[in-house]
C-alpha cells in the first residue's frame, strides 16, 4: 500500500505543478520545502512527513487528500450516446457537458423544421444566452420577438415566459446556456 500511495503523490504533484505551468525551484521557494525534496517526491522515492505533504498541498492550492489519492484521468472520453438528451415539443435537446456544473445549464437545441417548444421560466435573476448555429430560430420571451440567423445571439432574462421555434424549412441549431439565478421561481 505504501508503495502505492507513493506512487499517488509522485504522479499527482508532477501533474499539478505541470498543469500550473510551475517549476520544482518555483514551488520550493513558495512552500519552503527543498527542491531536492521535490524532485523525490515527483520521483515516488521520498517518505514525505504530514507536514511536508501540507507545504505541498498549500503551495498547489489543493487539499492534502488529493495528493495521496488515485491520480485523476487527465482526460475522460463520453460517447454521444452517453450524454443525456430529451425531446420536447418535437425539439432535440441534448446536454453539451456530460457534469453537471452548479448553477449554470448547456444545452444543444435541434429545431426540425415547424417544431415549437415552450421554455420553462427559470429562477429569479436567471440570465439566458440563445446563439444560433444554423438555420432559423425564433424566440418569443414575454411577448417580444426575435428572428435568430446563423451567428445570432440573444441575452435575455430567463425568469420570463419564452418559446423557441423553427418555422423554416431545413433543421435549425441553437446553443442555451442559462446561469441560474439566486431567486425563487417567478
Amino acid at each position: 500500500m505504501k508503495d502505492a500511495i507513493s506512487g499517488y503523490i509522485a504522479q499527482n504533484i508532477r501533474q499539478l505543478r505541470q498543469s500550473r505551468n510551475l517549476s520544482q525551484e518555483q514551488l520550493s521557494r513558495l512552500s519552503g520545502v527543498p527542491r531536492p525534496t521535490w524532485s523525490n517526491l515527483e520521483s515516488g522515492t521520498a517518505n514525505p512527513t504530514v507536514s511536508v505533504l501540507t507545504k505541498v498541498a498549500a503551495a498547489l492550492q489543493v487539499p492534502v487528500e488529493e495528493l495521496i489519492s488515485p491520480p485523476k484521468a487527465l482526460a475522460k472520453f463520453y460517447p454521444a450516446d452517453a450524454i443525456p438528451k430529451q425531446r420536447r415539443g418535437g425539439v432535440l435537446i441534448r446536454k453539451l457537458l456530460p457534469d453537471h456544473l452548479q448553477g449554470l445549464e448547456l444545452d444543444r437545441m435541434e429545431l426540425p423544421p415547424d417544431s415549437q417548444m415552450t421554455g420553462t421560466p427559470h429562477l429569479m435573476g436567471t440570465r439566458e444566452y440563445l446563439a444560433c448555429e444554423s438555420g432559423q430560430v425564433e424566440l418569443i420571451v414575454s411577448g417580444e420577438k426575435y428572428e435568430l440567423s446563423a451567428g445570432d445571439v440573444v441575452v435575455f432574462r430567463g425568469d420570463q415566459k419564452h418559446s423557441y421555434a423553427n418555422r423554416g424549412m431545413k433543421v435549425a441549431v441553437a446553443y442555451s446556456a442559462v446561469i441560474l439565478g439566486p431567486g425563487r421561481i417567478g
